[in-house]
């Protein structure tokens, strides 16, 4: 396991914005691989220790988000599943499993882009990370770059039910 040990004053040395285009980037790696267009960043003192985009399509397993598997990157590079002193940067509002990972991993702040009025778990739908009831308290800050994350998903939604209608005009 490689570890990684960096000095800073602060967790993140760049304004949230920085860290959101990098999400961006990988979102756009889901994107060419007809997945879902999420995708997320971990950092840990200013530098990133982590990135992931969605591959549940790809891979077939349903717990294969963003978030999760960048988690579960940092997890293995820190060599510890608790990330207190990470944020993660995610393209899109974490869903309930995904909220939960944040929970359970310790994980310092969410920053994320897009809201999700379908099934977000942080803000929209419902708020798993206010439970006090919970051992850790998760901090996060929703719509940053919220136009640029949007209209990602909706130009790949739009091209999903496009090619899916052209099959349908195929077939008759």
């Amino acid at each position: 396991m490689k570890k990684v040990i960096v000095v800073s004053n602060s967790i993140d040395s760049k304004d949230p914005i920085y860290y959101m285009k990098e999400a961006i980037k990988e979102a756009h790696k889901a994107e060419e691989i007809l997945e879902v267009p999420i995708g997320a960043v971990i950092v840990k003192n200013g530098t990133i220790i982590a990135r992931a985009h969605n591959l549940r399509e790809t891979t077939n397993h349903s717990t294969h988000h963003a978030e999760i598997l960048a988690i579960n990157k940092a997890c293995d590079i820190l060599g510890t599943w608790r990330l207190e002193d990470c944020n993660l940067y995610v393209t899109l509002e974490p869903c309930p499993m995904c909220a939960g990972a944040l929970i359970l991993s310790r994980v310092n702040k969410v920053y994320f882009g897009a809201y999700d009025l379908k099934g977000g778990a942080v803000n929209s739908v419902t708020n798993l990370l206010d439970v006090d009831e919970f051992n850790h308290r998760v901090k996060y800050e929703g719509g940053i770059m919220k136009d640029e994350c949007g209209q990602l998903l909706s130009r790949f939604f739009q091209e999903i039910r496009k090619r899916k209608k052209n099959k349908r005009v195929e077939k008759n």
